[in-house]
């Protein structure tokens, strides 16, 4: 929907950021990782399987989400993604075992927060037409920014209390924020277009969309590994950091790399644009393994967060500038999985390598054979679709 003044636009796309921060909160689970493993006695790779779960359950509901996005207002919508987040992490402070908090976390908190973030990126898109990079950068930051603020508040209600407050408090802030966005939708008089919904592009060929799936699987993959562990890379490269800081680091600079790869999808071709984020990934993942114990820590986790935010900002657009088609969110669902497979092994696989070694060296060196998977895949597009890619 074009809404007729500045003023209103703003209003929605504040709204739709604001449930974006805190559903963002997802990504500070690695300062979750020790708690848990103490509470329900298990190893490194059964307690990351619950953000394993919760990234594989908010790519279903991207995938599926066009099916539900028309039905009920904005305001609406974003209140009851909301209330099932909260449920969901309810359900998991209020765990007595390992399971249960896979089933409120992994899957109701992750469901809603697919929900959430997919719809989001989608309003914001409406909201300005022809800035979907901008728009759509905004949203994906505060995404981003959910995970800079949280890791610092997680670990302060960790040292006076418990996990299950960590997760009391996640529900309360989803909804208040819920709330919020509500009335300011509900003022706006903001809706959602699907009248648009149509056929896919025949530009959108099988091998373009396996391209773009394999490129974002390689590319978020390989910078998943590394947060969902990145409280642990750092006790392990630099022992006695606190746990809350490189999180915090790694989701700032994710909040960077997430408005600026958004703002250039707007301005330059997208494919080498997502080619040189993959290859800036790989890169700080052999630097941390290379030179993380000798001060290069910090460095490498900003160079891995402003990467993986421009891509998670790019992709979106420029799946929309390769395609040019009316039904994008319903395509961006489609590749969009590839971010859900990545959350289920990436996560995953980085623990398991730690148990299997006992440090993060083997599982950094996994994710940066991912980055170049990654940028293989996007030179090729680059090459097959040279005039689809022309900002």
């Amino acid at each position: 929907m074009t809404y007729p003044n500045f003023s209103q636009s703003s209003k929605v796309l504040l709204a739709a950021a604001m449930v974006s921060t805190v559903l963002g909160s997802i990504h500070a689970f690695s300062i979750l990782l020790v708690p848990l493993e103490t509470l329900f006695v298990a190893t490194r790779s059964a307690v990351s399987l619950t953000y394993s779960f919760a990234l594989v359950s908010l790519s279903i509901a991207v995938l599926l989400g066009h099916l539900f996005y028309g039905r009920g207002s904005p305001a609406t919508f974003l209140m009851a993604t909301c209330s099932l987040a909260a449920v969901g992490a309810v359900v998991a402070g209020m765990a007595s075992s390992l399971w249960v908090v896979w089933f409120g976390y992994g899957v109701l908190f992750g469901v809603a927060n697919g929900l959430g973030y997919g719809f989001g990126l989608q309003l914001a898109a409406q909201t300005y037409p022809g800035r979907e990079g901008f728009s759509m950068g905004i949203v994906t930051a505060a995404y981003a920014l959910g995970a800079v603020i949280s890791p610092t508040l997680f670990n302060f209600i960790l040292e006076s209390l418990d996990f299950s407050a960590v997760m009391i408090a996640l529900a309360v802030a989803l909804l208040v924020v819920g709330l919020l966005s509500r009335v300011i939708l509900t003022q706006v008089g903001a809706t959602f277009r699907t009248d648009q919904q149509g056929d896919v592009s025949t530009s959108a060929s099988h091998r373009s969309q396996l391209l773009l799936w394999v490129g974002y699987f390689g590319g978020v993959l390989a910078g998943l590994m590394v947060i969902g562990h990145s409280a642990g890379v750092a006790a392990w490269l630099q022992p006695g950091t606190s746990p809350w800081i490189a999180p915090m680091v790694i989701a700032f600079f994710n909040l960077l790399g997430s408005l600026v790869g958004g703002r250039l999808v707007d301005k330059i071709r997208p494919g080498g644009l997502l080619a040189v984020l993959a290859v800036i990934t790989t890169g700080a993942l052999i630097s941390l393994v290379m030179f993380g114990k000798e001060g290069g820590l910090f460095i490498s986790l900003s160079v891995i967060g402003f990467a993986y935010g421009g891509t998670i900002a790019a992709y979106p657009a420029a799946i929309a500038k390769l395609f040019h088609v009316k039904d994008i969110a319903k395509i961006y669902g489609r590749v969009f999985t590839a971010w859900g497979c990545a959350g289920l092994l990436g996560p995953w696989l980085a623990g398991f390598l730690f148990d299997l070694s006992t440090d993060y060296q083997l599982a950094l060196l996994a994710a940066a054979c991912f980055g170049l998977v990654s940028i293989l895949a996007m030179i090729l597009l680059s090459e097959s679709h040279r005039h689809n890619f022309d900002a």
